[in-house]
């Protein structure tokens, strides 16, 4: 039975850490790490070893940061405030190619896979 945290679903026996880094959109180890000792767990718990006061105080931690929708739809709002503006970063993530200036000779799938996700937005 996995525990929820956040409304994700982690396995009983994924370390605190590592489940909050990867489950939830936003928080990254070193933050996972600095969650776990704002809220006083030992990193290398495992989830089953929470009890319901901890998982209660992590909701309520990750409820002041920005994660997940909220991190995902300020990430759509800058880009689309790169493209209404006309900046260079904005006509690339238009056009689908990489924006941080990588080359397109050779590897730019990746980046006109990622891209094509803001073309919706014409």
């Amino acid at each position: 039975m996995p525990v929820h945290i956040f409304g994700k679903a982690i396995k009983n026996t994924a370390l605190v850490r590592i489940g909050l880094a990867k489950k939830i959109f936003g928080v990254g180890y070193q933050t996972a790490e600095k969650i776990c000792a704002k809220v006083g767990i030992y990193p290398q718990m495992r989830m089953v070893e929470l009890s319901e006061p901890q998982i209660m105080s992590i909701n309520k931690e990750l409820s002041t940061m920005t994660v997940e929708g909220h991190l995902k739809q300020k990430m759509l709002d800058d880009i689309k405030a790169k493209r209404r503006i006309g900046s260079y970063a904005g006509m690339r993530h238009a056009l689908g190619l990489p924006v941080r200036g990588q080359g397109t000779r050779n590897n730019a799938h990746t980046a006109r896979r990622m891209n094509r996700l803001e073309r919706r937005f014409k």
